[in-house]
């Protein structure tokens, strides 16, 4: 049998046999091609026909394409045979040939031909139908077999040749839809570079992609596609990321912006300092993770292909009883091909396949179709708040002396203190110094840092303490009341607080507020509106936590929740009967994520929650978790939409089957036809065009 490319990106190529082979034949292609110089990964599946090579030049790519030829030349019985890298592709567009010979040619055939011919051609369908019934499936192949075989035995051979002719056509057109489908979502996004542009000691040199190092500096100039992830080093550019976020206009990037592989330089030229390159690029990982993810089935499409199944024995006795009272063989064998199975097959995945592609482009990247379902029927969220909801980005809130104290003083004092330390609290509170001009000199003594608590030092002979409260006024005694007041309202306003103490005596404060994320209350309304339970799981005091909820309109949290807590109050709403996705970016938000029904992550999240989110929301908006929702509940409308069309269409089929209206090579094809229409209905886009969550942004 031949291989066919069906994905070739730099570095990685996949091929697909039209059928698959054995276990041996898979063994011996693996061990031979992980023998070739270059080849850095080697993946045979023996069911699916399919072999993934990874390689590290064009060299080792085409020893391995030999390899196949000569393995190929080795095995005469068609176990395994190999094609060029410019034939055809295994699933071809059906061709409307074999119609017009039927229409054209075989009138003018001998009798004797024709027969041979029909016979010949009904025999793959018949044994196909043999095998099922030897394994004990009672399948649509044995209906096609036996409609096939009526019209054998009645020798109606123009009859049983045109069934085997729509079958035939049936079977290529929904390998060719299916096959198309999934190529398109994932050749959406592939990246057809083979060499690029660099500049290597002050100098520009054309280079082998495989051949660039992340020390190199790529140039791009109008026109040309972005072949690797990176940080713009120099130059300016209009950048079209469409491919990436969907985002149809094209945006600036300059010396210090990040940029993707597969985005398009529409104006400009600029240098890219590589971050990623290879299979490193976010690209070629999404690229990646498509190919494998039709595996992940939806339950209602393991639902409708039982169903399929279950509808076959009711057609049999069906078409028995047709038979019994009719004794017209013709009635019965249009009983026989009008069944639900293949449209019902087919529709399915195909809608599960389209919306997955429309959630890349707008910014929704989902694992599998088992996930769009889980995440249409979720009627309860739970969100992580502290770089989910928040920017996770600190900054300092308000600066209050305490009395005998000026308010430049006390942020300077803690600048001074801080800027030993790299913490995120301490960034912030330098960089609130610095951009309020206010410099210091290095007066103090060494700085003592009490982990998890706060600072000390002497200044100007003076003992400075600069920390939490539990550090200046529980462990170091310092008293807080002259000070009550503040410190209230800032708790009731969701800020955390540093106290500044000198020699003894409250000094000052300074509240911290980490903001939230602009979208994040327009978004908490949407779910809100579609009657989705919104709840928020944090660490944080319960003052603080219920200062948050209020802002952002949330009415239920949970505070004080540790990583383990936040997966038991995901298990809680899920005894309860909710079906819970989960929202967080953090290590510590791995147990609640695996815990949920669906896991949700922003793209800029923690390695491990990327691995353990089921979607991943790539434009890091939250914006992304209502598309996600809608574009969900939209394919599962699609669903059940084309589920009612099979049902009726080929219902008032089976009825004009039985009236007599219709004879065995009409109802065949209209089945086909109707096969069609839904599969087409399937793929069209599941959102209108440009409808994106709306959402008005609130201050901080």
């Amino acid at each position: 049998m031949l291989f066919f490319i069906v994905h070739d990106v730099p570095g990685r190529v996949r091929l697909r046999a039209r059928y698959g082979f054995s276990l041996r034949k898979a063994q011996v292609l693996a061990d031979r091609l992980d023998a070739v110089g270059g080849i850095e990964g080697v993946r045979v599946n023996p069911r699916t026909g399919s072999v993934l090579l990874l390689y590290a030049n064009d060299e080792a790519k085409r020893a391995a394409f030999l390899l196949l030829a000569v393995a190929a030349s080795e095995q005469p019985s068609g176990d395994v045979a190999v094609c060029g890298e410019n034939l055809p592709e295994p699933a071809g567009r059906p061709s409307w040939g074999p119609f017009l010979r039927y229409i054209f040619v075989r009138p003018f055939m001998p009798v004797l031909v024709r027969v041979a011919t029909a016979v010949a051609a009904s025999v793959p369908f018949i044994l196909k139908g043999v095998a099922a019934l030897c394994r004990g499936r009672l399948s649509v192949d044995v209906l096609d077999a036996a409609a096939i075989g009526i019209s054998l035995l009645r020798r109606d051979f123009k009859t049983a040749r045109l069934l085997t002719l729509l079958l035939g056509f049936g079977e290529a057109l929904e390998a060719w839809t299916r096959k198309k489908s999934l190529d398109t979502l994932a050749q959406s996004l592939a990246l057809d570079v083979d060499t690029v542009w660099v500049r290597r000691e002050g100098r520009e040199m054309h280079v082998a992609i495989s051949e660039l190092s992340e020390d190199d500096l790529v140039i791009v100039r109008t026109g040309s596609a972005i072949p690797v992830d990176g940080v713009v080093a120099e130059g300016e550019a209009s950048v079209n990321q469409a491919s990436m976020t969907g985002e149809p206009l094209g945006v600036l990037r300059s010396p210090g912006s990040s940029v993707y592989a597969g985005t398009v330089v529409e104006e400009g030229e600029i240098a890219i300092r590589p971050t990623g390159v290879g299979d490193g690029t976010r690209l070629r990982q999404i690229v990646r993770f498509i190919e494998d993810s039709e595996a992940l089935k939806a339950g209602v499409q393991g639902k409708a292909e039982r169903l399929a199944d279950a509808v076959v024995p009711f057609s049999f006795l069906l078409a028995g009883l047709v038979w019994l009272v009719t004794r017209n063989p013709a009635r019965a064998a249009s009983v026989l091909l009008v069944d639900y199975s293949c449209a019902l097959k087919l529709s399915t995945p195909l809608a599960v396949l389209a919306a997955m592609k429309e959630g890349v482009g707008r910014g929704v990247l989902v694992k599998g179709g088992r996930f769009l379902e889980s995440l249409a029927a979720a009627d309860a969220v739970g969100f992580d708040k502290t770089g989910t909801l928040t920017e996770s980005r600190p900054r300092v809130a308000e600066v209050i002396p305490g009395e005998g104290y000026e308010r430049d003083d006390i942020l300077r004092t803690a600048a001074c203190l801080e800027e030993h330390f790299p913490h995120p609290v301490a960034r912030a509170v330098v960089r609130k110094a610095e951009q309020e001009g206010l410099h210091h000199q290095e007066e103090h003594t060494e700085v003592e840092y009490v982990v998890a608590h706060g600072i000390a030092s002497r200044l100007h002979g003076k003992r400075v303490l600069f920390g939490s409260r539990h550090y200046i006024h529980h462990d170091e005694g310092v008293p807080v009341d002259g000070m009550r007041e503040d410190i209230e309202r800032l708790a009731r306003e969701g800020r955390s607080i540093l106290y500044l103490a000198v020699d003894g005596k409250l000094a000052g404060l300074i509240a911290i507020e980490d903001p939230l994320r602009p979208e994040a209350a327009p978004v908490i309304r949407k779910l809100l509106g579609r009657g989705i339970r919104v709840v928020m799981l944090t660490g944080d005091d319960e003052r603080t936590a219920a200062a948050v909820a209020e802002r952002l309109g949330i009415s239920e949290y949970r505070s004080q929740v540790l990583p383990t807590d936040k997966a038991e109050v995901i298990r809680s709403l899920q005894a309860e009967g909710h079906t819970v996705a989960m929202l967080g970016d953090g290590i510590n938000d791995s147990p609640a994520l695996s815990a949920a029904d669906v896991g949700v992550t922003l793209s800029d999240g923690a390695d491990l929650a990327r691995e353990v989110a089921d979607v991943v929301l790539t434009e890091c908006r939250l914006e992304g978790l209502v598309t996600a929702v809608d574009l969900s509940k939209a394919a599962m409308r699609r669903i059940r939409t084309d589920f009612g069309l099979i049902m009726t269409l080929n219902t008032v089929f089976l009825a004009s089957g039985l009236a007599g209206f219709l004879q065995p090579g009409p109802s065949a094809l209209l089945h086909n036809l109707t096969t069609v229409g839904v599969s087409l209905n399937a793929m069209r886009p599941m959102l209108k065009a440009g409808a994106e969550p709306q959402l008005e942004e609130v201050s901080a």
